[in-house]
């Protein structure tokens, strides 16, 4: 579970204030900027015309036409797939790749401010061409990276090189940020001189319900260079205990961890969503006691990726950890979630919708499941202990008699019970070449990770204890676990990241800042470990890649 999650072997008065306590901290505000962050090292002022000849661009301006359209009404599945019926939509589309613009009206930089469009419920096309030049003042551009923001009276969405990335809970970069606010899109990370990036800006009027009688017009635009932006908040250098040789393949010397975001509730579940052709790599994580999922971009960026993401019950109040916890991806990528208080396992749909996976077994609702890990075959593997209900173990909503390990078919139309041998299932993971599965135990008088046989029918078989930790110093028992591609398992457990050979032997233990509870595998390269850590969120950088969904 994350959290402290204790079982019964804790007082339940003392149980309950721990959980409260942690459910009703108030958590520190989330600042949501669009990076970089901090003072640019070199700006160029794209309303200026010195700042256009700069970058020999041009800036070409066009009035959006609303014209009628046909476009398929909504069919099963809620996709657009029936017969076509009648709408509305705008004309030109100049965000695409190498749109012609030759024949669009050339406006000076300096009139940028100039109110343009119709009025009332009006769009418009801004575009520029932009050459990175070799020097902005003294600064040289070459491996900079480059931010261009623009303000727009009222609102702007913005294409680079005809592409606009659409990610849930993005909140301004490419899509309208607010009204009149600045948006801020990172156009290159390693700039070289000479090198040409097309700008698509597309104004709104608004608030359009409001019957705006204001034009659209642009506030400020500039390029802004950066030599080394920071993402970090601060560094520590990482500390082993425990340490065995072994462990310097893994950890490289010098090894820092970095703490990335802070201030959440208790952070959970992290997966890492990997590059797309039109988007980066991002991290989303869970935030179980506050019911959120949140997003992390490489630039620094955190906004809310999904609201009331384990529960909308009108009892929440009683809940601790009411919101989604693990997180996976299937191979169509994707989000699998556990969520604590709705008691089930669901999978976010292409168009946002969800479908639950797992809510029952035997006709009993499940405890709150916690932790999950797709199989190659594409079956789904979860645990499912009862730390997201108010009581626990004593909850009177618990319906089942056990904590399982379970199974969904790779079709979605079986749910099956593999064990139920451990009293608080919690973090799991697939040997790399399947055919051993590893669950590990929250049981503070049973700190073990248990190793099993997988079957050709994907059951489990000869369960036998891997690894024993109860006997180490320590309060917290056994949470997340991943493995990386040469099998070596990274454990939460007491006093740290244990990291234990496929050989059952202890290589050391990572002790940061905050005790972490979960972890991902991410970046293009997927050696870096993302730590869910309490109240942070953090990252290392490792020599072995780990396996991944």
């Amino acid at each position: 579970m994350k959290m402290k999650k204790r079982r019964c072997m804790w007082t339940a008065s003392a149980t309950l204030a721990l959980v409260l306590s942690l459910s009703l901290a108030r958590a520190d505000a989330q600042t949501i900027q669009d990076p970089p962050v901090g003072r640019p090292d070199g700006v160029i002022d794209l309303d200026s015309r010195e700042g256009a000849q700069l970058v020999k661009g041009q800036w070409r301006y066009r009035d959006v036409q609303i014209v009628e359209a046909d476009s398929p009404a909504v069919g099963p599945a809620l996709k657009p797939s029936r017969a076509a019926i009648k709408t509305y939509d705008y004309a030109p589309h100049a965000g695409v790749p190498d749109y012609d613009d030759s024949q669009w009206e050339a406006i000076d930089a300096t009139t940028l401010d100039q109110r343009r469009s119709t009025a009332k419920v009006c769009f418009n096309w801004y575009r520029i061409n932009v050459t990175i030049p070799e020097k902005v003042g003294n600064f040289s551009t070459a491996g900079s990276t480059v931010a261009f923001e623009i303000v727009i009276d009222d609102y702007a969405e913005v294409w680079v090189n005809g592409k606009m990335p659409r990610v849930l809970g993005q909140p301004g970069g490419p899509m309208i940020k607010g009204f009149n606010a600045p948006n801020r899109v990172i156009i290159t990370r390693k700039a070289q001189p000479g090198q040409r990036i097309q700008l698509a800006v597309f104004g709104i009027n608004g608030p359009i319900s409001y019957s705006p009688q204001n034009f659209i017009w642009i506030k400020s635009a500039t390029l802004d260079f950066y030599k080394s932006p920071k993402v970090a908040i601060s560094e520590t250098p990482v500390q082993v205990t425990g340490k065995d040789p072994a462990l310097d393949d893994i950890v490289p010397a010098g090894a820092k961890i970095e703490k990335l975001a802070g201030g959440f509730l208790f952070t959970e579940g992290p997966i890492w969503v990997p590059r797309k052709e039109d988007t980066d790599g991002y991290l989303l994580f869970s935030d179980p006691n506050n019911n959120l999922i949140y997003r992390w971009t490489q630039d620094g960026q955190l906004s809310i990726f999904m609201t009331k993401s384990g529960y909308r019950g009108m009892d929440i109040g009683e809940y601790g950890q009411p919101g989604s916890n693990g997180l996976t991806l299937d191979k169509q990528g994707r989000l699998t979630i556990n969520q604590h208080g709705n008691r089930r396992v669901v999978r976010m749909e292409k168009n946002g919708q969800l479908t639950v996976l797992a809510d029952r077994y035997e006709n009993k609702r499940l405890n709150s499941p916690n932790d999950l890990v797709y199989k190659s075959d594409g079956s789904l593997y979860f645990t499912d202990p009862p730390f997201g209900l108010p009581k626990f173990f004593d909850d009177p909503r618990k319906e089942l008699p056990y904590s399982g390990v379970f199974r969904v078919s790779p079709d979605g139309k079986n749910v099956q019970l593999l064990t139920n041998e451990l009293s608080g299932p919690n973090g799991l993971a697939f040997s790399p070449d399947e055919k051993y599965f590893y669950v590990d135990n929250w049981d503070e008088k049973r700190k073990i990770i248990m190793r099993y046989e997988l079957n050709p029918d994907g059951t489990l078989s000869n369960g036998k204890v891997f690894f024993d930790m109860t006997s180490a110093a320590g309060e917290d028992a056994l949470d997340g676990m991943k493995i990386d591609q040469k099998g070596n398992l990274y454990v939460s457990g007491p006093g740290g990241l244990w990291i234990i050979s496929p050989e059952s032997k202890h290589l050391g233990t990572i002790v940061g800042p905050e005790h972490p509870h979960n972890f991902a595998w991410g970046d293009d390269d997927g050696k870096t470990l993302y730590l869910c850590a309490k109240t942070g969120l953090y990252r290392i950088r490792l020599n072995i890649p780990g396996i991944r969904p």
